[in-house]
């Protein structure tokens, strides 16, 4: 027994003595060189290892090194790929008899980590020699989620980054990671990992958490639960659902997203316009990631005080991001995101077109092809209802085909086309619109309510230019109108007829001008084309019972003002309305000058002498002179032409004075 004993302490003061030669018969210098070739031929990058290294095996394996560095790729310049200020690695050492691998602890110590990319490739991808050379390596890219990746058992605590660092640049874009701090805790590989964390984006503290089912069936590309938060001040993000099985990264579950807008741009290292209304947004649903693409489905999206419910796919593969889906809108309201008005007036009091720039730089940032329904949409004064919207948008240019719309009690169809590919924006529209009420739309659409009436109405319009007033000043198109049991409002031309011959004596309008009249009729119609935002028609013509009334002129969209010409004629009797029979058929042109919002009626006084005098004159003729039938017959019984008597002549003379002066006075108007 006693001989038992000092062999066991033998033993033991061997295994002690052992441990504690171990260290200067294998020291980490010894091996220095050694280590840097082998990792440098693996990573097939230089691998340095500049500071002090220390090995100790009892009761533990501790590893520590400092000041290693990996070389750049060629072609990225000669700052390093990393940096490492230290490195502390722990390991339990029976375990690792049985194939059980035991950290307990893995700390990195300020990292430094240059991701760059050129038109050559990027410098984090590495190979070997050997590796490059193999042709399994052309699975590289097949992903890192495979059968077999971690044929090992182990528990991992501790593990840390600490001050990290992490930047990106492309020559074009670059961003930073700064305060990188990262904090990995498994028990076992089987068993749930937890990641916590934060780091600094652009001068915005990131959180971050995220929860994993089991390490090894998601790096062996099982599905495995997983779950994810980060916040911050402009963006928070949440996430519970699974990892699906796949060798990516791809997931399916539900998700959240809300975002300040400025705030989001910033840390992109963007930064909005000034004058932009973007405020914040939001989506929730179902959400899925695949290679190359994004889903959100049964979701719901928020736009600052925009709503839309629907599904949404962005493909990512492409030049730029591919938006499509469904979404149904309660109301679209543009208005936010419009030039504001400018606070200076016109002369006339009314407000001018805005010179503020339009910016469209956000049609160049995607490209889409969306379907919307929208119960209500509002763009500026004009509210539109029940549309059914199917938006493509390539490479900033948009087209927007409304293939239903409700529009002031009438409905149309239509197409708007926005150009934002040039320097110079451009703009189309062309739309039908049947049943509108005719002057909440104008009174919308141009500040023009004196036209009231239930119609038809088509426009093909084109225009271009960076703010309203370029919009308006450029304008060009053409169209017609056709209305129905309508009225004119600011005069009564029935009582102005009325009243023309006592007016023709006092050289003062009659009465029949004003706010509260108006001129009522059945039908009223014309075509109108607009060049350089000048709207010209001559080809007005409005029927009522007591009323033939035609119309030629202009109307200056971009300065809101008008030169336009009326000439009321009557076609049945005034007398018993306060007139007189020696109207009937006599034209009395008015004129319409002035802004929208403060018109001004005139009348050609001379014109309506004129043409009195000559209805005198034919009247006189008619009772002194009267004309024989249009046909008579010869000796022998034919048909002969009629010979005009004098009365036919004087009648002929006074309708070509009359022609000529209709002619001088179109002429002049």
């Amino acid at each position: 027994m006693r001989r038992l004993l000092v062999i066991l302490l033998v033993l033991a003061g061997l295994a002690v003595a052992a441990a504690l030669l171990a260290p200067l018969l294998f020291s980490p210098e010894n091996w220095r060189g050694e280590i840097e070739q082998r990792a440098s031929q693996e990573l097939g990058r230089e691998v340095s290892l500049n500071g002090d290294i220390a090995l100790s095996v009892l009761p533990s394996i501790q590893i520590r090194a400092a000041d290693a560095s990996i070389g750049n790729a060629d072609g990225f310049g000669e700052e390093p790929f990393a940096e490492l200020g230290e490195l502390r690695l722990g390991l339990a050492l029976w375990p690792l008899f049985s194939s059980r691998v035991e950290v307990s602890e893995f700390v990195l110590v300020d990292p430094v980590i240059r991701l760059r990319q050129n038109a050559g490739g990027n410098n984090w991808t590495f190979a070997s020699a050997e590796a490059a050379a193999s042709p399994e390596s052309a699975g590289a890219n097949e992903g890192f989620r495979r059968p077999g990746a971690l044929p090992l058992d182990g528990s991992f605590s501790n593990i840390r980054i600490e001050n990290g660092q992490l930047s990106y640049s492309d020559g074009s874009e670059t961003w930073e990671v700064s305060s990188l701090n990262l904090a990995l805790q498994a028990a076992n590989l089987d068993g749930e990992a937890q990641l916590s964390g934060d780091f600094v984006l652009e001068g915005e503290t990131i959180n971050l958490t995220a929860v994993l089912g089991a390490v090894r069936p998601f790096m062996e590309g099982r599905e495995t639960p997983i779950s994810l938060e980060i916040t911050s001040s402009p963006l928070t993000l949440s996430f519970d659902g699974n990892a699906l099985e796949s060798a990516h990264f791809d997931l399916a579950g539900n998700a959240s997203i809300e975002a300040d807008l400025p705030g989001l741009a910033r840390l992109a290292g963007q930064s909005l316009p000034e004058s932009s209304a973007l405020r914040r947004a939001s989506a929730s649903g179902r959400f899925t990631s695949l290679p190359g693409r994004l889903q959100f489905e049964d979701a719901r999206f928020t736009l600052d005080d925009i709503t839309a419910t629907g599904a949404l796919t962005a493909q990512t593969d492409r030049e730029r991001p591919f938006l499509t889906g469904q979404l149904a809108i309660p109301v679209l309201d543009l208005n936010p995101y419009m030039p504001e008005e400018e606070a200076g007036t016109a002369p006339s009091g009314q407000t001018e077109w805005s010179t503020e720039e339009i910016d469209l730089a956000a049609l160049r940032l995607v490209d889409a092809d969306l379907r919307l329904s929208a119960g209500q949409l509002i763009f500026g004064e004009i509210e539109v209802s029940e549309a059914d919207l199917r938006v493509q948008l390539a490479n900033g240019r948009l087209v927007a085909d409304l293939s239903r719309f409700g529009l002031y009690g009438g409905a149309g169809s239509g197409q708007l086309v926005v150009n934002a590919r040039n320097a110079t924006l451009s703009y189309t529209l062309n739309a039908r619109l049947d049943g509108l009420q005719t002057q909440p739309f104008l009174g919308a659409a141009a500040d023009f309510s004196a036209l009231r009436g239930l119609g038809n109405f088509t426009i093909d319009l084109a225009s271009s230019g960076a703010s309203t007033a370029a919009i308006m000043q450029s304008l060009t198109g053409n169209g017609n109108l056709r209305l129905t049991d309508g009225a004119i409002e600011g005069f009564n031309l029935a009582q102005i007829l009325r009243g023309v011959q006592n007016a023709i004596a006092t050289r003062q309008l009659p009465q029949g001008f004003g706010e509260a009249e108006e001129t009522d009729f059945s039908e009223l119609g014309g075509s109108f084309a607009i060049r350089n935002g000048v709207l010209t028609n001559d080809d007005l013509s409005m029927l009522s019972p007591l009323l033939r009334v035609t119309g030629a002129g202009e109307f200056n969209l971009a300065e809101q003002s008008m030169n336009y010409r009326i000439s009321p004629r009557a076609v049945a009797s005034l007398a018993g309305q306060g007139g007189t029979p020696e109207l009937n058929g006599i034209a009395v042109p008015v004129r319409l000058t002035g802004s929208f919002a403060n018109p001004s009626f005139s009348i050609d006084f001379e014109a309506v002498a004129r043409e009195l005098a000559r209805g005198q004159a034919r009247g006189l003729i008619d009772r002194l002179l009267p004309g024989q039938q249009p046909v008579g017959e010869g000796e022998e019984g034919e048909d002969q032409p009629a010979q005009p008597t004098p009365a036919d002549l004087l009648r002929g003379l006074l309708d070509r004075q009359r022609r000529s002066g209709n002619d001088e006075q179109n002429e002049g108007g």
